[in-house]
């Protein structure tokens, strides 16, 4: 990509820089004298043992000092001057955060004593960089006293006013849907791309610090979030080294037993081990930090109309290693690397399957990054990362067949569970030639009933397809931090710079033949040949005449971004101004442009295009806010931040090549012999609207932040967003569906001169489109107070808020833990699924209460409870039925909603989490921590996700329940 070589040169000009300071924090304040003087010539040194070489910085006239590109963690600082005794102070820097200390010197300096002051500076002396922004971040400290699982998604439990949920793929709603949220794991943004959902792997037990942003963003750290943005730092090497190692289990029998009734036998051994190690490689220069981890489940599977099936079994191993370098004082560099390979056995198989047609998986993950800052003598800050994130998933079968299908060979019918995934027929009454005929095929493949009947309707072979799925993001920003005064004004000034580009590369392939059925001669090819068998074949599996084969989907995606942010304070007064400004580019696959054609291009199977880009001056997103510091201390704000979320799935779902690459259904006749074959129907090739105004969301936040006596602290906001702009792939005509409203169905179709774009490069009749008066809206008030203590900490939080609209991206299918497409999903697909068709009303992330309290106390006996407890409201959800449109009864219903969007609720859901950890002393000056944790004490099984399908037997009944209660146990040695 051009944009990432031009950021390699820079790169290389500048040296030693990296990192939009995201992945470091900073300490600032003023030094007075006891009568509140400004002192200036104040030297102030931070030293912290995960820091190779300490920061320094001078007071100036103001007595303000900064000391930046400190990396989070516990900080010693040294106030020394020539008019006053040293005075120390301990401070903890947080991710991404300004930890705000103000020293008062004593008036006299006597050589013979010199007082020291010991002072914590804890969480509500510690602002957002900018201050007038809803964020949060939590220490070490935090992350391992609360009772949380292992995986990174289960830190998003300590978001405030994010809901819980059990969802494996999609995120959770934050005023915005559960694809507009940004995951990043040491500053590297592990949202998937082109579909913005925590799909990634990593774990949590090397984190050591993790931040929420969840509003009044500036324009610093480029976040195009329509949710929250997610980071986390992990630990870093010292100067002494250390090692430990810890071995975690759940066993099944320490689960209750779930609502589906599942059997001890069959339930979920779970186990982890992990590793780690940090040191100096060079004392007070480089450090050192390194881990294994290896979470593994082992469960019994039960048995199928076929007899016995394989256990499952899900281990991972993942490796960590991070360097941090500081080769002089102003100098900061860091690189790490993480990798981990998961392989799975027995995923699923199902009831009426032989055992041989499981399904297992494999996914690999790499995690790479480099970053650094260089502070000059000027005090300019200059920094720079590199980032590369890559996953590669393969849903495959546990059983590889031999049998390599060709459209110029035949099915070997003497040995079809061999051939792929044999669907055995049963019989049809009354049709007496087609039961003769597969007679045979039961007898020798079906499975055997209770009364020792061979019976049709079950599965032999092996599981049908190979499914390759890869993603890639590598981005590269570089920033240039300045603090200076003007006048009576002092500025902290940002500028910065992102380049990022996005790849998805699909291959499905079949195993064997991969689908086989028997039509049994009922039907007849196109010159009169009884069909008897039929297979779904991928086209990516067969042979081309030259001997190649069809290559896989590659989807991109590259994203700019400018940031100028300029936080002035005057007095009393901090104003946040800025400005992101962005560029997308949409590249898809099968054109190639064409001058004098319509359409503009020609087309070029396998060769890639620019589909579409979304322009500079589209995606201009102004950050500006006021903070009136009206006592000093504490402060009120009022902000205004719009973003463009930049996940986007149209570089694939409009791609021309997604036809191309279709499956084929192949027929065959009784003897196997290929007669003819078919393109499986699909939906590609989708043209644009002029004049897209890209996906909006514009917030304003009126809020305050209080310092309050013995450790607390609170804060308070009211928050609204408001969504605009939303695109879907909708058919060219589908403004005159149904009872369309008539400022909507006057404006005709979207693509009006769609027939002749298609008559040259063909595609499809539905079209890319800017859905008219689609909105969604949400408001929120909240409230949250934190304690930090010598011996614990708190954080409780509430929220009340109403999430509506008409456009549900959460709501787009009948199984949305998935990674659906953003803009070509079925919204606006067909009758019954227009915007005006019962759409408008409560959202699906809609959660209009949620309160959320944890924290950790430490008991005299060298040991730590903890505790996590939320309550929040149910799920929307309503009725969806074909019917109440008038189509067939054979119609899909999804999304079809019978009455209004959220018009009835499943049940709001507590949930107490617990733990205690006991450390005991060894010798050599080792530990060894016994920590036991319960999730769920109260076993509240709630459930939710509702059936909606109103003509289904099951309508009205939670599909999923929260998780019943489970025991968690671990031994950790420490030296």
């Amino acid at each position: 990509m051009r944009t990432l070589g031009i950021a390699a040169a820079l790169v290389a000009l500048l040296g030693a820089a990296s990192a939009a300071a995201q992945q470091t924090g900073r300490i600032e304040g003023v030094v007075r004298t006891g009568d509140g003087a400004a002192v200036a010539g104040v030297t102030v040194v931070a030293r912290s043992d995960v820091m190779p070489r300490p920061r320094t910085a001078a007071t100036d006239e103001a007595g303000r000092y900064a000391l930046a590109a400190l990396i989070p963690g516990a900080y010693r600082l040294h106030f020394t001057s020539p008019s006053a005794p040293e005075r120390r102070a301990d401070v903890v820097v947080l991710l991404g955060q300004t930890t705000k200390y103000d020293m008062r010197l004593a008036a006299t300096n006597r050589p013979d004593s010199l007082p020291v002051e010991e002072v914590l500076v804890v969480a509500e002396r510690i602002a957002v960089r900018g201050d007038a922004a809803i964020a949060n971040a939590f220490d070490g400290d935090a992350v391992q006293g609360v009772p949380l699982g292992f995986g990174y998604r289960d830190l998003v439990k300590l978001a405030p006013g994010v809901q819980v949920t059990q969802d494996a793929v999609r995120g959770p709603a934050a005023g915005g849907s559960g694809q507009d949220n940004v995951y990043r794991f040491d500053g590297v943004d592990v949202s998937l791309p082109m579909f913005g959902t925590l799909s990634a792997e990593p774990s949590s037990h090397d984190v050591d610090q993790v931040t929420f942003a969840r509003g009044g963003a500036s324009a610093v750290g480029f976040n195009r979030s329509g949710g929250f943005a997610m980071d986390s730092i992990s630990k870093s090497g010292t100067d002494e080294f250390q090692a430990s190692i810890e071995i975690a289990a759940q066993p099944g029998s320490l689960v209750a037993e779930n609502r589906v009734g599942e059997s001890a036998a069959h339930r979920t051994d779970r186990s982890w081990i992990t590793v780690t190690g940090s040191g100096p490689l060079l004392p007070s220069r480089l450090f050192a930090y390194g881990s294994f981890y290896r979470p593994a489940e082992q469960r019994g599977n039960k048995a199928t109309a076929y007899g016995p099936a394989k256990d499952y079994s899900n281990t991972r191993r993942e490796y960590y290693a991070k360097l941090t370098f500081a080769p002089a004082d102003a100098v900061l560099l860091s690189a790490s690397f993480r990798t981990s390979r998961r392989t799975e056995q027995g995923v699923s198989v199902g009831p009426f399957e032989a055992d041989s047609a499981s399904v297992g998986g494999l996914a690999e993950q790499d995690v790479t990054s480099v970053d650094g800052s260089w502070i000059a003598p000027s005090g300019v800050e200059l920094s720079f990362r590199f980032s590369d994130y890559a996953l590669a998933g393969t849903s495959r079968p546990d059983v590889f067949l031999a049998a390599q299908p060709s459209l110029a060979g035949t099915l070997d019918v003497g040995n079809l569970d061999r051939m792929g995934h044999f669907s055995v027929p049963s019989p049809v009454a009354g049709d007496d030639a087609f039961n003769a005929a597969i007679a045979p095929l039961i007898e020798r493949y079906g499975y055997l009933d209770a009364a020792g009947r061979r019976q049709g309707g079950g599965a032999v072979g092996a599981h049908p397809q190979i499914g390759d799925q890869s993603f890639r993001r590598r981005g590269i920003d570089l920033t240039l931090d300045h603090d200076f005064v003007w006048g009576s004004s002092s500025h902290d000034l940002h500028l910065g710079w992102r380049a990022t580009q996005a790849r998805e590369t699909v291959q499905r392939t079949s195993n064997g033949w991969g689908s086989i059925t028997v039509p049994g001669g009922i039907d007849h090819a196109a010159d009169g040949t009884p069909i008897f068998y039929a297979a779904r074949v991928e086209q990516m599996s067969l042979p081309r005449p030259d001997g190649t084969t069809v290559p896989p989907i590659d989807s991109y995606t590259e994203s700019s971004s400018l940031a100028v942010n300029d936080r002035v304070a005057i007095g009393s007064f901090a104003f946040n101004l800025g400005v992101l400004v962005s560029e997308d580019v949409l590249f898809g696959q099968g054109l190639r442009p064409a001058a004098g054609t319509r359409s503009g291009f020609a087309l070029a199977p396998g060769e890639k295009y620019r589909m579409h880009t979304l322009r500079w001056r589209d995606m201009v997103q102004p950050r500006m806010a006021v903070e009136w510091a009206w006592n000093g201390a504490d402060t009120v704000f009022l902000s205004f931040a719009s973003y463009n979320p930049e996940a986007n799935s149209l570089a694939r779902a409009a791609s021309w090549d997604r036809n191309t690459r279709a499956s084929l259904r192949v027929l065959f006749d009784e003897a196997g012999r290929v007669i003819e074959h078919q393109p499986y129907p699909g939906s590609s090739g989708k043209i644009f609207q002029e004049g897209l105004t890209p996906r909006r969301i514009d917030e304003w936040t009126v809020g305050f932040e209080r310092a309050l006596p013995r450790g607390f602290a609170l804060s308070a906001h009211l928050r609204r967003r408001d969504g605009a702009h939303f695109w879907e792939d909708t058919g060219n005509l589908s403004r005159s569906y149904d009872n369309a409203p008539p400022h909507i169905a006057r404006k005709g179709a979207y693509v009006p001169d769609l027939g002749a774009v298609r008559a040259e490069i063909g595609g499809s009749s539905y079209v890319v489109a800017e859905l008219d008066d689609a909105y969604t809206r949400f408001w929120e008030a909240a409230a949250e107070v934190e304690w930090q203590g010598e011996r614990g900490f708190l954080h409780a939080s509430y929220s009340r808020s109403r999430y509506t609209g008409n456009f549900d991206q959460d709501n787009t299918s009948g199984v949305n833990d998935a990674n659906r497409f953003i803009g070509s999903s079925n919204l606006a697909d067909g009758y019954g699924r227009q915007l005006w068709d019962n759409k408008d009303g409560v959202l699906r992330g809609d959660r209009p209460h949620l309160v959320k309290a944890f924290g950790y106390f430490d008991l005299a006996w060298r040991a730590r409870i903890g505790a996590l407890f939320f309550y929040q409201s149910g799920q929307p959800w309503e009725a969806w039925d074909s019917l109440a449109y008038g189509l067939p009864s054979y119609y899909s219903s999804t999304i079809r909603y019978a009455e209004p969007a959220g018009s009835r609720r499943s049940a709001s859901h507590w949930q107490l989490d617990l733990s205690y950890a006991q450390s005991l002393r060894l010798p050599l000056d080792a530990q060894m921590q016994v920590r036991i944790e319960m999730f769920n004490v109260f076993d509240r099984q709630t459930g939710y996700n509702i059936n909606p399908y109103r003509r289904d037997a099951a309508f009205g009944m939670p599909r999923n329940h929260f998780d019943s209660r489970r025991v968690r146990v671990s031994f950790k040695v420490e030296v």
